[in-house]
């Protein structure tokens, strides 16, 4: 797989160009297809609430995505992987609704497991997809093609589904961030149910703050969703603090040996970051075998049975037979696997009572496509292990990258909480990432160095790719001191500079600090444009650091200190018309 160059931006040409070029089957349909569908409009659609008086936030403007194909776009068929369900949608789902009135821009609709039953990546007539990594294993599914597309480098960011594990495994097998939400919390509306009471929409992601930015948009009460739930007012407290307690299993689990090593190293780096605690995490793995091994599969039959008879080369035969497999099972079964699961809850909450969050691996292996192949029912269960339970037992999740095995393949964990810690949850998983430090501030390595950002190249922003793909990474956010003032620099992408000229505000200027390399500096150094330059930055604690600032010929510049922050400034603009 070619990555793309680090100094890729963000836009809906080039994203579709990629997504075109790519080696993997990752997508089913384009929004410029013949379909008469196009991003162009949809952007256009949301500027008509602006212009009807509505206050639209625009925090994701202009960034681009890919949604798995169980998921509505007007305009595009819904196929879920099945060929022959080609009726375009009439509107968006409620969460595509969300993003594009936010300023993000869906670029086309991804490949996946049929029906959102599997979590290969390889039971779709639209080709197996494979990792990222090794065109010989997996990519993980259902939610195959959305994990590829961020990681190939297509889109900053995809939605997934995850009733299963669907939005953690690829993530997992392709170097990701794969947020699952509490169940309701994100609204359903507009997706093609696999098992309506346990389906949640997921986000794949290559940083937890860009998860963070997307989850800001889309979480919230739908009433034309009967699944959507309500928070709790105030919200759960959750994790109490980012330097929290983390269970972790306290019996040998299932891993191969390569995943073992991985593992092993990821619990000694943490030991570094938050305490360890070792729990009874029995329970939790039980109720994941419920899932496929009970009559909980028989819900997939009630939401989608009706369209796998007549049987035909559109219908993939292993996800065809393990639904149909649940015709003539009894309701006392049900019955009798929902009172076991109150008792594996109780039981679950019970153990992990002492601890914030529990951390466990994603998956006990990665799968090579003809093991897959040789068995696909053994293989597919098998990587349910640690994912299976998340929403039967109302879990929130979080997966993120964890180092690499001595094969050179991703490894990634998972952080699961309770039910409404999502934000808490998702400032741990940024703790573990290496996205935040314990303290607010941790030494930075030899060869490195702190570059002030607080523009085009802050987290879930157009150039913040400049920054990842050369190895980057958010050491910790912060304030500049006060007397910073900060104006904006229009242009192909518009960008704020700073001036440090003592007429700011006494807050100071929002700005990341991240932890980029000494080649890095000196190339941004070069490839800067005026009026931007690299400059020093004062910073909130009385530290100086280096930055974007501005020179002498931006101070005619619109100021716009008032708003606090970039994003602040681009949620109060108007949405951009010039896209039309």
């Amino acid at each position: 797989m070619t990555h793309p160059p680090a100094t890729q931006r963000w836009d809906v040409d080039s994203a579709v160009t990629r997504a075109r070029l790519l080696d993997n089957p990752a997508f089913i349909s384009f929004l410029d297809d013949s379909s008469g569908a196009d991003p162009e409009h949809l952007v256009g659609q949301s500027d008509s609430s602006e212009r009807e008086g509505a206050s639209v936030s625009r925090p994701l403007l202009g960034m681009p995505f890919a949604v798995k194909d169980n998921i509505d776009v007007a305009g595009l068929p819904t196929t879920g992987a099945c060929p022959t369900l080609t009726t375009p949608a009439v509107r968006s789902a409620h969460v595509v609704e969300l993003l594009v009135a936010a300023g993000a821009i869906p670029i086309g609709k991804t490949n996946m497991d049929q029906f959102a039953t599997g979590l290969v990546g390889t039971r779709s007539p639209y080709g197996e997809c494979h990792s990222v990594d090794s065109e010989d294993h997996v990519s993980g599914g259902s939610s195959s093609g959305s994990a590829v597309a961020v990681a190939a480098g297509v889109v900053p960011f995809a939605l997934g589904t995850d009733t299963a594990g669907s939005g953690r495994v690829p993530a997992a097998f392709n170097g990701l961030v794969g947020y699952k939400p509490t169940r309701g919390l994100v609204s359903t509306r507009g997706v093609l149910p696999a098992c309506p009471s346990l389906d949640c929409v997921s986000v794949f992601t290559g940083t937890v703050s860009l998860a963070r930015a997307v989850h800001d948009v889309i979480v919230g009460f739908d009433p034309e969703d009967p699944w959507s739930r309500w928070r709790p007012s105030p919200p759960l407290a959750g994790i109490a603090r980012v330097m929290g307690v983390l269970g972790v299993p306290d019996a040998p689990i299932d891993l191969e040996p390569g995943h073992r090593v991985a593992w092993e190293a990821a619990l000694e780096r943490f030991s570094g970051l938050v305490r360890l605690v070792p729990v009874d995490v029995s329970a939790m793995l039980e109720a994941a075998t419920l899932l496929y091994d009970a009559p909980f599969v028989a819900e997939r039959l009630a939401a989608f049975g009706h369209l796998l008879d007549p049987d035909g080369p559109h219908l993939d035969p292993t996800v065809r037979g393990i639904v149909l497999g649940a015709r003539g099972m009894r309701a006392d079964r049900l019955f009798a696997a929902q009172h076991r699961l109150a008792w594996l809850a109780r039981e679950a909450a019970v153990a992990t009572a002492g601890v914030d969050a529990v951390l466990l691996p994603t998956t006990p292996f990665h799968p090579t496509l003809c093991a897959v192949a040789a068995d696909p029912i053994g293989t597919n269960s098998r990587l349910g292990t640690y994912t299976n339970m998340a929403n039967l037992l109302d879990l929130c999740a979080v997966a993120i990258p964890a180092g690499r095995r001595p094969d050179g393949l991703p490894f990634g964990v998972q952080v699961v909480a309770p039910a409404f810690s999502d934000e808490s949850l998702l400032d741990l998983a940024s703790l573990l990432a290496g996205e935040r430090a314990a303290d607010g501030g941790a030494p930075v390595p030899s060869g490195r160095r702190l570059l002030a950002v607080c523009g085009a190249h802050l987290s879930g922003q157009p150039l913040n790719d400049v920054l990842t793909r050369a190895g980057a990474r958010l050491h910790r956010r912060g304030r500049t001191a006060p007397g910073h003032r900060m104006v904006r620099i229009d242009g192909a992408i518009p960008r704020p500079g700073l001036l440090d000229d003592g007429t700011g505000p006494h807050a100071g200027i929002e700005v990341e600090l991240w932890e980029v390399s000494d080649e890095l500096h000196a190339q941004l150094v070069l490839d800067v444009d005026p009026p931007l330059e690299i400059g020093i930055v004062r910073l909130w604690d009385g530290s100086e650091v280096q930055g974007f600032v501005a020179n002498a010929a931006a101070q005619g510049e619109p100021d716009i200190s008032a708003a606090g922050s970039w994003r602040a400034h681009l949620a109060g603009l108007p949405a951009a018309r010039d896209r039309r």
